[in-house]
């Protein structure tokens, strides 16, 4: 493929990432180290694309090395306690005036707008405020933090009113209490904290890795809140991807989607992520990323795409589109990143306490990964919840795959009477029956 027609290719095929991310929260976690990095200019314009593409944008930046050179400038000596910065009274100006720096920066270069570079015509408007309250930390093992503190409080319903003005917030490693106090703060717990407080779609990490890695250096692509707990208790992180670990399976305990870790030395990491459908770097999410649940009206044509090529082969009957759409209330997808990846259709018989599971079907690159069960799982809970005790479905080719996961053959006449009438001969579909 030439490189024109490359870059047309993944052009069009961005699409529905586009649509899907418009007018969506996403929280975006810079660390200290990804604002040194000269790598930073182009994550500046692919968030100010971002913008443009109408994604809110919410940014929680870090300044760890920024704050240790201030001191260090200062004569003054820095101690960590527990992965946390310690923040005496006498060093407080001193990180204010640090951090104060690096958001100036980060206003300055977002509102970019040289007729050559990629921010020309972006017009980015930036918002920053006093919007997390934060209380001390304390003593922890006899050490006193000082003004080292955690988040108490984010302020959501100001931070959403500047997002719906189009504006880009920032947030900053900083919490002030209602006496009138400051404190220093980590900027993974404010990302990941503002990130639940908004109901964000998504938290995007910057490490200085693509994701994380296994002991053996394996890249890890996803992870689950549990199988990330496990990783975090094994201590066997470096401490940076500890950190945004953490952060990222806290977000997802308080009903955040998805949170990304990408690297920010990769140039163009932040837009590979969002819009392909594997990204590059790990992602952590709740137990159901993939998301499955009721169909609707827009969902027929991806169902359409799906099943087509397995009524072709003759393992489905055929459905056309017009009976899709007058029955799409029947149907649960799986979907992930806008794709339909797995379908199917329930019909209660009520009268027989049985429902019918069809149009069972999961993309051939999804298959063997655990979608069928969710799937099915998903058809099982909607059967009990309406009183219902059996679930039957009828195959001619994955019968085996239904009695590996408790179906039992059965004859037609065991089918609801309505269902039995309907009874394709020709096709001779096996029937199998599961007791709910």
């Amino acid at each position: 493929m030439s490189e024109t027609k490359n870059w047309l290719y993944w052009f069009r095929h961005s699409s529905p990432y586009i649509n899907a991310h418009r007018g969506r929260t996403v929280v975006i976690n810079l660390s200290g180290e990804a604002l040194a990095h000269e790598n930073l200019e182009n994550t500046i314009h692919d968030m100010a694309l971002l913008a443009s593409l109408g994604v809110r944008l919410v940014v929680a930046f870090g300044a760890r090395p920024q704050i240790g050179q201030r001191l260090k400038e200062a004569g003054v000596d820095s101690s960590y306690h527990r992965g946390l910065r310690v923040t005496p009274e006498q060093h407080l100006p001193l990180v204010l005036e640090a951090v104060g720096r690096l958001r100036a920066t980060l206003e300055s270069q977002l509102s970019m707008g040289l007729i050559n570079s990629p921010m020309h015509g972006a017009r980015i408007q930036v918002a920053s405020g006093n919007w997390v309250t934060a209380r001390p930390i304390g003593i922890i093992d006899g050490i006193d933090f000082a003004h080292t503190g955690q988040v108490r409080r984010i302020e959501a319903e100001t931070i959403e009113a500047m997002l719906a003005q189009g504006q880009v917030v920032l947030l900053p490693p900083l919490g002030y209490s209602a006496t009138g106090d400051a404190f220093n703060l980590s900027h993974e717990e404010v990302a990941s904290q503002a990130a639940a407080a908004l109901h964000a779609e998504k938290l995007i990490l910057f490490t200085a890795r693509n994701g994380l890695l296994t002991a053996d250096g394996v890249p890890v692509r996803e992870l689950t809140i549990n199988q990330a707990r496990e990783l975090l208790a094994a201590g066997q992180l470096a401490e940076d991807d500890q950190a945004a670990l953490k952060a990222a399976a806290d977000a997802c305990v308080a009903g955040v989607r998805r949170a990304h870790i990408i690297s920010y030395r990769s140039d163009g990491a932040l837009l590979e992520e969002l819009f392909t459908r594997d990204g590059l770097g790990t992602l952590v999410s709740d137990d159901d990323y993939e998301h499955i649940r009721s169909a609707r009206a827009e969902d027929v044509s991806g169902i359409q795409e799906l099943i087509q090529p397995l009524e072709a082969g003759g393992i489905l009957v055929s459905r056309p589109r017009d009976l899709l759409e007058t029955e799409i209330d029947r149907f649960i997808v799986d979907e992930r990143d806008g794709s339909i990846v797995g379908c199917a259709a329930l019909y209660p018989y009520p009268d027989s306490g049985m429902m019918e599971l069809a149009c069972f079907a999961v993309a051939d690159a999804y298959r063997g990964s655990g979608r069928g069960d969710r799937l099915l799982a998903v058809a099982e809970r909607r059967a009990r919840g309406e009183g219902l005790a059996e679930l039957f479905v009828l195959t001619t080719r994955t019968g085996h795959w239904f009695l590996e996961r408790g179906f039992e053959a059965a004859q037609p006449e065991k089918l609801p009477s309505a269902k039995r009438s309907d009874y394709d001969r020709h096709r001779n579909s096996r029937v199998y029956v599961k007791t709910l």
